[in-house]
C-alpha cells in the first residue's frame, strides 16, 4: 500500500526533484486535476491538510507537494506561531485519509532524531527518504553520463567538472546535457570538451583570485585576474559581474552566520548549492562585516562609473584588486 505522507529531505536537490516528478507522473490520466503544489513559506498547515484530505476527482488519490514548510515553521525566530504550526502538522499526518499523498520536500538534511523524521519512520502510513549528495562526485558524473545520456566521460573530464561543480548536482547535470549534445555519437567527453563548453576554469580561477585577495597576495590576485580576462568568454563586464556576485554571497553568508544561522541552512539562505555556500562562508571569514560592506559599496560605485563611461572595466578591476590585496 502506498504511504499517505512522504518526507523527502537532503541536499541532493536533483534526485529529490526527480523522485517528486516520478510521483507526479504516476498520478495517471487525471493527475493534473488531483495534483497541487505549495510553497511552505506561504501556505498554512490547515490549508495543506485540507487540500490533501479532499476527495480526489476521478482518481484514487490526491497528490500535494509542499516545499520547505518544516524548515519554515521550525526556523529560528518562528516563535510560538511556528511551534504550534509544527505540532499541528505532526498531529495531522497520521490521520490523513487513504486517498492522501502528501509529499513534504525539505532541501536540508534533517537529523535522525528530528520529530518529523521519527514520525515518518515509525508511522505505518509514513515514508522518509534522505537524498544526500554523493561524496565521490566524479563517479556520480561518470554514472549519470552513461545512465541518462548514453555517453562516456574520460576520468580526467569527470574530475575537472567535479572540481568546480562542488555538490551542485543540478548544475552538473546541466553541463552533462550540453556536453552530451556536443560530442559525436560514440565519442567520449574529454577534459578539453569540458573546458570548451563549461565555465569551470573561469570559476575555479575566480575562487583562487578571491582567496589571493583575502590573503593579501596582490601579485597573484592580479595575475589570476588577467588570466580570467584572457578567457574567451570573460569580457571585463562579465568578470566584474562574477566578482560582484561572489562578494555579495560572502556578505550574505557573513550576515546569516552572524545572526545565528546554521551552516546546514546556508545553501537555502544564499539560494546556491552547498559547495558555493561553504566557499563564500570560508572566504568571508577573512573579512570583517564592515570590510565586506565597504567593498560591496565600492563595487556598486565602480558599476555606476562604468555605466556612464567615467572608468573602463579593466581599470576598475585593476583598482579593485590592487586596493584589496595591497
Amino acid at each position: 500500500m502506498p504511504a499517505h505522507f512522504y518526507l523527502f529531505h537532503g541536499d541532493d536537490d536533483l534526485t529529490m526533484s526527480e523522485a517528486v516528478n516520478h510521483m507526479k507522473a504516476r498520478m495517471g490520466e487525471n493527475g493534473d486535476l488531483n495534483t497541487s503544489e505549495f510553497d511552505g513559506e506561504v501556505a498554512s498547515v490547515p490549508e495543506v491538510i485540507n487540500a490533501v484530505s479532499s476527495y480526489p476527482f476521478l482518481a484514487e488519490a490526491r497528490l500535494i507537494i509542499v516545499r520547505g514548510m518544516i524548515a519554515h515553521v521550525t526556523r529560528k525566530g518562528a516563535g510560538e506561531t511556528g511551534k504550534r504550526a509544527f505540532e499541528l502538522l505532526l498531529e495531522s499526518l497520521p490521520t490523513l485519509p487513504p486517498t492522501a499523498r502528501l509529499v513534504l520536500v525539505e532541501r536540508t538534511v534533517l537529523a535522525e532524531d528530528h520529530k518529523a523524521v521519527k514520525l515518518a519512520k515509525t508511522d505505518p502510513n509514513g515514508y522518509v527518504k534522505l537524498f544526500k549528495v554523493p561524496q565521490d562526485l566524479a563517479s556520480w558524473i561518470l554514472k549519470r553520463a552513461r545512465d541518462e545520456y548514453d555517453v562516456d566521460l574520460l576520468p580526467a573530464a569527470a574530475h575537472a567538472l567535479a572540481g568546480v561543480i562542488g555538490d551542485d548536482l543540478r548544475r552538473a547535470d546541466n553541463e552533462l546535457t550540453k556536453l552530451a549534445a556536443y560530442v559525436e555519437p560514440g565519442q567520449a567527453i574529454t577534459e578539453a570538451d569540458v573546458a570548451a563548453l563549461t565555465p569551470y576554469v573561469a570559476e575555479a580561477d575566480l575562487f583562487k583570485m578571491i582567496d589571493a585577495v583575502a590573503e593579501g597576495r596582490g601579485q597573484l590576485a592580479l595575475r589570476l585576474m588577467h588570466r580570467l580576462l584572457r578567457e574567451k568568454d570573460n569580457n571585463p563586464f562579465g568578470l566584474f559581474t562574477m566578482i560582484v556576485r561572489q562578494f555579495r554571497l560572502m556578505l550574505l553568508a557573513k550576515e546569516y552566520l552572524a545572526d545565528g544561522g546554521a551552516m546546514s541552512g546556508l545553501p537555502g539562505a544564499l539560494k546556491t548549492g552547498k559547495f558555493p555556500a561553504e566557499k563564500a562562508a570560508r572566504q568571508a571569514r577573512s573579512f570583517s562585516m564592515e570590510e565586506l560592506e565597504s567593498i560591496y559599496r565600492r563595487l556598486q560605485q565602480y558599476d555606476q562609473d562604468m555605466k556612464i563611461g567615467k572608468i573602463t572595466p579593466e581599470l576598475a578591476l585593476d583598482l579593485l584588486v590592487s586596493s584589496l590585496a595591497g
